[in-house]
């Protein structure tokens, strides 16, 4: 129950038209195409800006797993999604989902937290306003992992 809620949540916040957008968004072929060039503080900075404009519940929700910035996935992450470039990911949850937890879940067990991929995302986006847009998806995505929903239950 507490997954079709959230489901239902995480459609409306993005609506209809984002519902069937492709992972990436849509950019030319480019033969020389070279990331956006920005200092990690002002990257931070449109990150804090990106989790300002999420919706009170998902607010919530991200109040409850740290947010973490990282340049790059780990090889041994790409390596055990099964991915083969560190720009097919750009965000990833690490935690036990909310619909899995429990009181009698093990002691010792790190707190959930989503990590952002820095150098995918301005590899993806060319302005400020793609960055924040490309990191508010990605953060309400991996939200979607905190309560429970597969890649596959997910609006986009």
């Amino acid at each position: 129950m507490v997954c079709f809620v959230y489901l239902v949540c995480l459609v409306s916040l993005v609506g209809p038209e984002e519902q069937n957008k492709p992972d990436k968004p849509n950019k030319p072929d480019e033969p020389d195409k070279r990331p956006m060039t920005v200092s990690p503080e002002e990257f931070d900075r449109w990150i804090q800006e990106a989790l300002a404009e999420l919706p009170p519940r998902f607010a919530a929700l991200a109040e409850e797993v740290s947010i973490v910035v990282e340049e790059e996935p780990s090889s041994d992450v790409l390596q055990d999604l099964g991915l083969e470039s560190e720009d097919d990911l750009l965000g990833l949850y690490q935690g036990v989902p909310i619909d899995q937890a429990s009181f009698f879940q093990p002691a010792g067990e790190l707190p959930a937290r989503i990590a952002i991929y820095r150098g995918p995302i301005l590899r993806l986006c060319r302005t400020k306003a793609e960055v924040i847009h490309e990191v508010r998806d990605t953060v309400v995505h991996e939200l979607g992992h905190h309560v429970g929903l597969d890649d596959e239950e997910m609006p986009y």
